[in-house]
C-alpha cells in the first residue's frame, strides 16, 4: 500500500471528519430514510430516494477517508528544517512578472486548499519548488501558461 504524506494538522481534519461522519451524519439520514419509508410508496418517494443517495454518498466518504487515514504518513513540519523546499514547507514567493507575492504549504493531496494558502505535494507549481532554495527562480507550466516566480522565504512552520 502506498503511504498518503500529510501534515498533522490535515491528519486531525480528516479524523475529526471522520468522526462527525460516523456520530452525526450516519444516524441523521438513517433516520430521515426511516421517516421517509413511513410515507408510504417508496416507488414515488422523493424524500426515500433522496435520502438514499445523501447515505451512499456518506458511505462512500467515510470508506475514503479510512483508506486515507489507514495509509497516512503524518510528518511533524514542525520538526523539518532546512534552506531548500519540500514536503511541509511554507514558501514566499514573488511573481517576476507582476511582482505579486504568495505564500503557499506544501501539504498532501488531500488537505490541499489553495484558498487557504496550501497547496497539493503533486501541483505543477510544488513540483517545481521541491529542492529549490531562497533566491532560486523556478519556471511553472500551468494550463493558463508558464510563470516565473522567484523563492523569497522558506520556513518550516
Amino acid at each position: 500500500m502506498e503511504k498518503v504524506p500529510m501534515t498533522a494538522a490535515g491528519h486531525v481534519a480528516l479524523t475529526e471528519e471522520l468522526k462527525r461522519r460516523q456520530s452525526e451524519d450516519r444516524p441523521a439520514i438513517i433516520a430521515a430514510i426511516s421517516e421517509a419509508r413511513s410515507h408510504g410508496d417508496l416507488s414515488e418517494n422523493a424524500e426515500y430516494h433522496s435520502a438514499k443517495e445523501q447515505q451512499s454518498h456518506n458511505e462512500g466518504r467515510i470508506s475514503e477517508l479510512e483508506d486515507i487515514l489507514s495509509r497516512a504518513e503524518v510528518i511533524d513540519v514542525s520538526k523539518l528544517g532546512g534552506e531548500t523546499v519540500k514536503f511541509g514547507a511554507t514558501v514566499q514567493l514573488a511573481d517576476e512578472d507582476t511582482d505579486e507575492e504568495k505564500t503557499y504549504q506544501i501539504v498532501g493531496d488531500q488537505e490541499a486548499d489553495v484558498k487557504q494558502g496550501k497547496i497539493s505535494i503533486s501541483s505543477p507549481i510544488s513540483r517545481a519548488l521541491i529542492g529549490k532554495s531562497v533566491g532560486d527562480s523556478v519556471e511553472v507550466s500551468a494550463p493558463g501558461g508558464s510563470k516565473s516566480y522567484e523563492i523569497l522565504e522558506v520556513k518550516f512552520i
